[in-house]
């Protein structure tokens, strides 16, 4: 495991053993990330990571066999990227997430301004 986004990556996981247990705790502070875990009984703590993950294993990686670890990493790239530019959530106003973010960034930069 690398974390080639510098310090600070949140790793989000469920509350399997081998996410709570010690050597996966030592190798997250090695990588100086920040763990996040649901909380017992909780499902909705993780429900979106799940919703997403569940998408892009449908949409995208049950339909591939990949020969190599990059060509998946870049099949995971492309369908991220679509998502985040195309995707339309309720949630967000039927808005894609680069679209929400571009608005919440102009609204925090009116209100400092």
């Amino acid at each position: 495991m690398e974390n080639r986004e510098g310090p600070g990556l949140i790793f989000h996981s469920d509350r399997g053993s081998q996410y709570a247990s010690a050597a996966f705790a030592k190798q997250i502070k090695a990588f100086a990330m920040r763990p996040s875990m649901s909380r017992k009984g909780d499902c909705w703590d993780n429900a979106v990571a799940e919703s997403l993950f569940g998408s892009l294993k449908t949409e995208s990686l049950h339909r591939h066999d990949f020969g190599t670890r990059r060509a998946a990493s870049d099949e995971i790239m492309a369908w991220i990227t679509s998502y985040n530019h195309s995707r339309l959530h309720s949630t967000l106003g039927y808005v894609s997430p680069m679209v929400y973010e571009k608005k919440w960034l102009a609204t925090k930069q009116a209100e400092a301004a």
